[in-house]
């Protein structure tokens, strides 16, 4: 690996830490609204129960997040967010084989 590209990862994943840990303030939050939840579904074409297979989650916890009453957050939050910018590849990627 190069060396300056190893040297820039390893300021990341120390800013990570130090982010995770509470020493320092994230440079940006990623805020999923239960109204973009719904979209991303919705131009996917998918029902609540398709979309909710398809990312591994209970129908009941997409419910919960398309009304509001919670966030998706960690892996599911960037998993939508993948969706959201490119639903072609992700989907084919996470669709069974």
């Amino acid at each position: 690996m190069d060396k300056q590209l190893f040297a820039r990862l390893s300021e990341s994943m120390a800013q990570m830490s130090e982010i995770v840990e509470g020493k320092r303030e994230p440079s940006r939050v990623t805020e999923v609204t239960a109204t973009q939840v719904k979209n991303i579904r919705q131009a996917t074409g998918l029902s609540q129960a398709g979309f909710a297979r398809l990312i591994s989650v209970s129908v009941d916890t997409l419910k919960n997040w398309e009304q509001g009453r919670r966030e998706p957050t960690g892996p599911a939050k960037a998993l939508l967010r993948a969706i959201e910018n490119d639903p072609e590849h992700v989907i084919l990627a996470l669709a069974p084989r």
